[in-house]
């Protein structure tokens, strides 16, 4: 099986959508529209094979130009809308997906990250399921012959070992959330929502099995999104780790998917005032010589939520080297440190004036 990766995650050419167009069949709507959700991942049809990540006809995979960090697990994404519906396009938030639609998440670990493409530990597979009263969350999480995922409403920890890049062994107690802790960042204007499927963060090519064609483009073409325009006319963010995009834009880039779903007017954390979307253009609210609202053990004796030209003594990158559950942000979805995020956001600080 070959993978591709895509900034900075596998993702299985072997599991792509073979098809031009959606065909529907052996999803459960029914079970999907259930306000209990099913107990084992199966029930909902929307896997061929687990162990490949082998999507069903009508579930379309997908990636992020820019991905939120989760302990460095790779992940697999993919979108099932369903028959005859479509999502409607939104230039600045997440698409409108109509009743009945599925944002499908898979987290794993290959036991060598320099060959992602053998020996992947499936951990779990998280589901977005548009309801009638709105969107849920629920987590399964596999057993070790990957014949199916059981529902884990508690959530669950799995220690988990692999080897990075540079050839280093790392290892972390990976957590799996509970219906709470999905609650505490998946949060837009007091309603669940998700975070990653925006234009600017899906504007770019994917290596289908039909070939490479601009995710956009498409979601358009084979029928699940509406209204959008051409890639070109649509926003796009650039992948924090492409060194020839320009600094400024990579940071904010980055801080917009693994920040702003909680640091934004309509998010839990805008009491803070601290503002990370995108677009946001008042230099005071995304963090420029900006004192915190509150100057409790968070700020770490510092002043300013960004210092320019001083990383060390920015409130913000202090909060993200930390892992004291009092002081770290993001709150929940890491245990470990961002070492690339981390180091991008020290030159990015350093640049500032």
């Amino acid at each position: 099986m070959f993978r591709r990766v895509l900034s900075g995650f596998a993702v299985s050419l072997a599991s792509l959508c073979a098809i031009t167009v959606p065909l529907w069949a052996e999803i459960n709507d029914t079970a999907l529209m259930n306000a209990r959700p099913a107990k084992l991942l199966s029930e909902y049809g929307l896997f061929t094979d687990y162990a490949n990540q082998m999507p069903a006809e009508g579930v379309v995979p997908y990636a992020l130009v820019t991905p939120l960090f989760t302990d460095y697990a790779h992940k697999y994404r993919f979108i099932y809308v369903p028959k005859g519906q479509k999502a409607s396009y939104d230039a600045t938030e997440v698409m409108d997906f109509p009743v009945g639609s599925v944002l499908v998440k898979t987290f794993a670990y290959p036991a060598d990250f320099r060959a992602p493409e053998r020996d992947v530990h499936i951990i779990e597979t998280r589901l977005l399921i548009r309801q009638e009263k709105g969107w849920n969350a629920w987590a399964y999480v596999y057993d070790d012959a990957l014949k199916d995922a059981v529902l884990k409403v508690a959530g669950k920890t799995l220690p988990v070992n692999w080897v990075d890049e540079t050839g280093t062994a790392r290892s972390t107690n990976y957590v799996v959330p509970n219906k709470n802790q999905c609650k505490g960042c998946h949060t837009f204007d007091k309603a669940f929502s998700p975070i990653g499927p925006k234009a600017r963060n899906l504007n770019m090519e994917y290596p289908y099995a039909s070939g490479a064609e601009n995710q956009l483009a498409h979601l358009s073409r084979v029928g699940v999104l509406e209204g959008a325009p051409s890639p070109e006319d649509a926003p796009r963010v650039p992948d924090y780790l492409d060194a020839s995009a320009p600094l400024d834009a990579r940071a904010r880039a980055y801080l917009d998917v693994n920040c702003a779903h909680c640091h934004r007017l309509e998010g839990p954390a805008s009491t803070s005032g601290l503002f990370l979307t995108w677009d946001e253009a008042n230099k005071t609210q995304w963090g420029y010589k900006k004192r915190p609202v509150a100057a409790g053990r968070g700020s770490g004796g510092l002043e300013y939520d960004i210092m320019p030209g001083e990383p060390e003594n920015s409130i913000l990158l202090y909060r993200m080297q930390s892992l004291d559950p009092g002081v770290m942000m993001p709150e929940v979805g890491r245990t470990m440190v961002h070492d690339e995020g981390i180091a991008l956001l020290k030159e990015w600080i350093a640049s500032i004036e």
